[in-house]
C-alpha cells in the first residue's frame, strides 16, 4: 500500500547527503586516478533507492492504491487501513530500505577491493 514511501525517504536523504558531500568534496584536491569519491558510490545508492521507489510507485498505481486525489493513498481513508498501512511501511518498507542499502554496502566494499588492487598494480613514478 505505501511501503515505497520507506524507500523514497531514504533516497531524499541520500540525496542531500551526496550534494553536500560532493561540494565539500571538491575542493579537495585529486588524489588518484583509481579511486573514486564517496560522494559518487553514495549516489549510487541514492540512484538505486529512487529506481525502486518509482516502480514500486507506479505498481501501487496499477493497482489503485495511490490515486490523485486526496488523501492519495487510499489506505490512508479509514483507520483500519491506516494501521494496515503502517505495519506494512514498517515491515515491508523497511526490509526493501535495509535490503536495497546491504547491497550497495556490497558494491562499495567490492569496488574499494577493486581500487586497492589497481592501486598496488599501479606502477609508482619516481
Amino acid at each position: 500500500m505505501a511501503c515505497f514511501i520507506v524507500p523514497a525517504a531514504e533516497a531524499i536523504v541520500t540525496t542531500v547527503l551526496t550534494r553536500a558531500m560532493r561540494k565539500k568534496e571538491d575542493g579537495k584536491t585529486k588524489t588518484s586516478d583509481v579511486k573514486i569519491k564517496f560522494s559518487h558510490k553514495l549516489k549510487w545508492l541514492s540512484n538505486l533507492l529512487w529506481g525502486g521507489s518509482a516502480l514500486l510507485a507506479f505498481e501501487h498505481v496499477w493497482h489503485g492504491e495511490v490515486t490523485p486525489w486526496f488523501p492519495f493513498l487510499t489506505a490512508a481513508s479509514n483507520p483500519a487501513d491506516a494501521a494496515e498501512m503502517l505495519h506494512e511501511m514498517a515491515t515491508a518498507g523497511v526490509a526493501m530500505a535495509c535490503l536495497v542499502t546491504a547491497v550497495w554496502i556490497g558494491m562499495v566494499l567490492v569496488t574499494g577491493a577493486m581500487e586497492k588492487k589497481m592501486l598496488k598494480a599501479k606502477p609508482s613514478t619516481n
